[in-house]
């Protein structure tokens, strides 16, 4: 079973670049969880490849935030947001439950560039991992999409000169550290220790051409899904975003 995660910052954008569908049907995965989606369900006229279900979480606010999750295999059951209505109006978090995990697709807040918003973040993070540790009381869950957090200073190109920007912060770190605490697996750095893999790029100055940029798009897996986890992948070289897809291969459950 592939699972895909990619924030298109903007599904309409990326829609009318003609590389999101290209992509979903070179990628093929069984599972697209997308963010940063800006759109109502209303405003995309799109018919996706043969064989896709859309399931959609939208803000309050148009034409910002938002996540979708498209899907091969029906959920048992679709749910937005986490249950706290403080954290519910940006359409941040989708929950898909299938027979023998949830999928959590989640477009985490940023703490802005003045740090404005951080304390806001810092409550965010500890009442996700509660949400996420309800989810595990029933099975285990898989969550994923732009955590807004470089966890280590491997993951990303210049972490002295960011150690106290947003994305960095120690308070943004240790949220971080909270979902490896509670059992959860980063699954790329499972198969691959070194630097120089990012998910993100400034658009600014030739970043991304020259490779400067962020692991801030992740894949975590409950521990116990670890035996079934046969690869996890980033695709810097697809377009259309300043993010780039990230995956990880499930074995299927016999």
């Amino acid at each position: 079973m592939k699972l895909v995660s990619w924030n298109v910052n903007g599904l309409r954008a990326v829609l009318r670049k003609k590389i999101f569908l290209e992509y979903l049907e070179s990628e093929a995965p069984d599972i697209l969880c997308v963010q940063e989606t800006k759109a109502h369900p209303d405003d995309v006229d799109q018919l996706w490849p043969l064989g896709y279900q859309a399931h959609w979480n939208w803000a309050e606010k148009k034409g910002y935030s938002g996540t979708a999750i498209l899907s091969r295999t029906r959920p048992l059951a679709v749910t937005r947001g986490i249950g706290t209505d403080e954290h519910d109006r940006e359409g941040r978090v989708l929950t898909a439950e299938y027979d023998d995990f949830f999928l959590v697709n989640v477009y985490v807040p940023n703490s802005q560039r003045e740090l404005t918003r951080l304390p806001y973040r810092r409550q965010w993070d500890r009442d996700f991992l509660a949400y996420l540790k309800r989810l595990g009381k029933t099975k285990p869950v898989v969550f994923c999409g732009d955590l807004n957090v470089a966890h280590a200073e491997i993951d990303l190109t210049h972490p002295k000169a960011n150690a106290k920007n947003h994305g960095f912060t120690p308070e943004e770190r240790a949220g971080f550290d909270a979902f490896v605490e509670a059992g959860f697996v980063d699954t790329f750095r499972e198969f691959e220790p070194g630097g120089g893999h990012y998910t993100w790029w400034s658009p600014m100055g030739g970043a991304r051409q020259r490779n400067v940029g962020w692991r801030i798009d992740y894949f975590l897996v409950d521990a116990g899904l670890r035996p079934r986890l046969r690869h996890a992948f980033i695709r810097p070289d697809v377009p259309g975003s300043d993010h780039c897809p990230v995956g990880i291969e499930l074995e299927t459950k016999p």
